[in-house]
């Protein structure tokens, strides 16, 4: 665990993240909100965004598509989806999906970046921010995610939000008729030791 995980984490304190905002230099992260769902359908409905997504997000994606995730988001408690603000523009989410049984301290990382915003380091800032939210507030061991072999914006993405490459799974995924590998990234919370005593 990189010396960046523990600066962003000190950054915030409980009551903070119960705001459900987390800020950073040029981002926030908050809750959706139902004035998100034409931006968020006009963005998600790009081949380009989807084509590194996996398949259970539909196509084309409509403003129902978009009420209807906004509507589940809203129900989240603790909250685990959040929408990605830049500029005070709608431009993506992130989010962490908890696993279950002896996989329940760990997550899995997703997100997704609407193309005018591509190549602006929002990703990377906002993986780093739910990352420390994931470890501080919901006391995750570890964060981690799947990437498509060829998504390599991705593997940057994570790589330069400090998570590590653990493994590449060969032929594990089938994307746009083709098979690919997962690589494998993950994140360790520095304080897992603390949590497991508790």
């Amino acid at each position: 665990m990189t010396q960046q995980y523990l600066n962003t984490i000190a950054q915030y304190n409980r009551s903070e993240f119960n705001q459900m905002q987390l800020n950073g230099n040029n981002i926030t992260l908050r809750a959706f909100k139902q004035e998100d769902a034409e931006t968020l359908a006009t963005l998600l409905n790009n081949s380009r965004v989807v084509a590194n997504l996996r398949d259970y997000i539909p196509f084309p994606y409509t403003p129902k598509d978009a009420m209807d995730f906004i509507h589940l988001c809203q129900e989240e408690n603790p909250r685990q989806n959040f929408a990605i603000e830049h500029n005070k523009l709608f431009v993506g989410s992130i989010g962490l999906v908890k696993q279950v049984d002896v996989y329940r301290k760990s997550a899995e990382i997703g997100y997704w970046i609407g193309e005018p915003y591509w190549g602006k380091g929002i990703a990377t800032e906002a993986t780093k921010l739910i990352t420390a939210y994931g470890f501080e507030q919901l006391e995750l061991l570890k964060i981690f995610s799947a990437v498509f072999d060829f998504n390599k914006a991705s593997q940057r993405v994570l790589e330069k939000a400090g998570y590590k490459l653990e493994a590449i799974i060969e032929k594990a995924i089938y994307k746009n008729h083709k098979l690919c590998d997962e690589y494998r990234y993950g994140c360790i919370n520095p304080y897992w030791d603390k949590l497991i005593m508790e």
